[in-house]
């Protein structure tokens, strides 16, 4: 792997922790997250323009994978109005390559080797630290993250046959236009109407560009290495979040959490390398 491509995995994987944490800080993160969706849009309308074209074939899975990715940002917001991100981040990262395991597993998605069985063992053990073993936590916390888990396994395989006929970054723009638009609707509607003004600011904005800040630098990298090993760096974004839950949020992470995020990024590289 070149020196460019770890750079480039990297940052997508920094980024992509960058903007989980952005929302996490927010007093009101359901409110946060609407308008970080719709500042994606926004800035990512022309760059979405430019860098190719999406088939017709491609709508049924645009269709298919805006409701998840609405689902998956409503359950985001809501976990992270509700726990530590220390916790929400690398259990749902975490479950997500699980559950693809599991589907492959059932026929769906491809092969299992022996790498992913051992990725799968140790992110059970790595959320299992980071949940804490005998550590109280709220069943509908863990609920909330596996239900975000979920959302990530089924829009990842959904995409994965999208992408074949649209250009990644405006297929991806277009999944987000009705997540963002239908979510903001939602969060209006249930608060007054200057909410969403109020939380239009620079963590906001942060997350929105960051949305698909993260997924262009994972493309670059692409360019220049194998998918599996840029997959599995930018797992380091598991540890990254938990030592930035810390370092800003002043979240109460130990060494045992900090060991299970780094347990449970080893294993999701390990299913991307499998």
């Amino acid at each position: 792997m070149s020196a460019a491509a770890l750079g480039l995995a990297l940052a997508a994987a920094v980024v992509h922790a960058v903007w989980n944490l952005a929302l996490a800080r927010e007093s009101d993160v359901e409110a946060a997250t609407a308008v970080a969706l719709l500042v994606a849009l926004v800035v990512w309308a022309l760059p979405a323009a430019l860098l190719g074209g999406v088939s017709a074939r491609a709508w049924p899975y645009i269709a298919a994978s805006s409701v998840l990715e609405l689902a998956y940002f409503a359950l985001l917001a809501a976990a992270y109005a509700r726990a530590e991100m220390s916790v929400v981040y690398p259990v749902a990262r975490g479950l997500a390559p699980l559950l693809l395991v599991v589907a492959a597993l059932a026929g769906v998605g491809g092969a299992v080797g022996a790498l992913q069985l051992a990725g799968v063992a140790l992110i059970v053990g790595g959320v299992a630290v980071v949940r804490g073993l005998r550590a109280p936590l709220a069943a509908a916390h863990l609920l909330l993250a596996g239900a975000v888990a979920a959302c990530i396994a089924a829009y990842t395989l959904v995409d994965r046959q999208g992408v074949r006929h649209a250009a990644p970054v405006p297929y991806l723009w277009l999944v987000l236009v009705m997540p963002g638009l239908v979510y903001a609707a939602a969060v209006r509607a249930r608060r007054d109407e200057g909410v969403l003004r109020a939380h239009l600011g620079t963590g906001t904005i942060v997350a929105g560009t960051g949305m698909l800040g993260a997924f262009a630098l994972a493309l670059a990298a692409l360019r220049l290495a194998p998918a599996a090993a840029v997959s599995a760096v930018r797992e380091t974004s598991v540890g990254i979040a938990v030592a930035l839950a810390r370092g800003v949020l002043g979240e109460d992470v130990g060494p045992r959490r900090l060991a299970g995020a780094a347990v449970v990024a080893a294993g999701i590289a390990l299913v991307a390398l499998g």
